[in-house]
């Protein structure tokens, strides 16, 4: 199993926060998708430029602390845990993502590409909440 974890603060309220990263009409923001399709109030998948698909299934919902979900395309299942502290008058995200490799010859390249793709996350959000 990879695991990967990114912390990032904010110059920004919870609440701003808190709904960018969790709308699902709203995606634009993120430099990686060319769409989400919302499947039902608990399952979406996103889509890469590249047409990748991935489901995702919302397990946790607590507004302004925690959101989590279960993912899973044809090469990786986990699991993603977004936890929201506001400090002041910033906002910290701590987010973790649980991974296992469903192909063996992926497996090396998996915690680089998680520690890839959240710095590439965290860079999007930063600007978007510019």
């Amino acid at each position: 199993m990879a695991v990967s974890k990114i912390k990032a603060t904010f110059q920004s309220d919870i609440q701003k926060v808190w709904e960018t990263v969790t709308s699902l009409e709203k995606y634009a923001w993120r430099s990686d998708l060319s769409k989400i399709e919302i499947l039902n109030d608990k399952q979406f998948v996103e889509y890469t430029k590249e047409g990748y698909a991935t489901t995702f299934t919302i397990t946790v919902n607590e507004p302004y602390k925690r959101w989590e979900f279960d993912l899973e395309n044809d090469n990786i299942k986990g699991r993603w845990t977004g936890i929201f502290t506001q400090k002041g008058e910033q906002t910290e995200i701590d987010f973790t993502e649980n991974v296992i490799a469903k192909k063996v010859f992926i497996k090396p390249f998996v915690k680089a590409y998680l520690k890839r793709q959240q710095a590439l996350y965290v860079s999007d959000l930063e600007k978007a909440l510019l």
